[in-house]
């Protein structure tokens, strides 16, 4: 194996399994937080709030945004990558396949103002008391273990395509 291959093969790799890890950690880490949940009284209001934003999040984060947007696009990414290896890309793979760099600047713009609303709503639900805030990480779990599945989904299906599904929008100077 050539060198510049191996640096695609790495970098592919760890593009993905960087990915996989942000979400595996944010999945668990909010999961165990509605877990914590339980422990306070739930009132009908808290079960209604829970399944009410559980069926949101899978519909809005888990299918509209991982499914359909996000999960295709790093996959492509990720691809590309391993297609296309450079040093600087593949040292920073993971934030490369999420498209925090090296991407046309609407996209660029839309991830950074994604990322900042992301934060903002953790500090907001974050200061929320329980069993409120567990009734609404429930649904962030919910999209977030869509986010898991479709990135696989989508990995195994680019990475086995002739071509690209959906293009990884990559400048060529990259």
């Amino acid at each position: 194996m050539t060198g510049r291959r191996a640096l695609g093969c790495v970098g592919a790799a760890w593009g993905a399994l960087g990915v996989l890890a942000l979400l595996g950690y944010a999945t668990a880490r909010i999961g165990s937080v509605a877990l914590a949940g339980l422990d306070y009284p739930w009132r009908w209001p808290h079960v209604a709030v829970a399944v009410a934003n559980a069926a949101f999040m899978a519909w809005s984060e888990g299918y509209r945004g991982f499914q359909k947007s996000f999960s295709p696009r790093c996959a492509a990414r990720t691809k590309w990558l391993l297609e296309h290896p450079a040093p600087l890309p593949a040292l920073l793979a993971p934030l490369f396949v999420m498209g925090y760099f090296a991407a046309p600047a609407r996209r660029l713009a839309g991830v950074y103002v994604l990322t900042a609303g992301i934060v903002l709503a953790v500090v907001v639900i974050h200061a929320l008391p329980q069993p409120w805030r567990a009734a609404l990480d429930v649904g962030v779990v919910v999209g977030l273990a869509w986010g898991i599945a479709s990135y696989l989904a989508a990995l195994a299906r680019t990475l086995g395509a002739a071509g690209y599904p959906v293009q990884p929008e990559v400048p060529a100077a990259t």
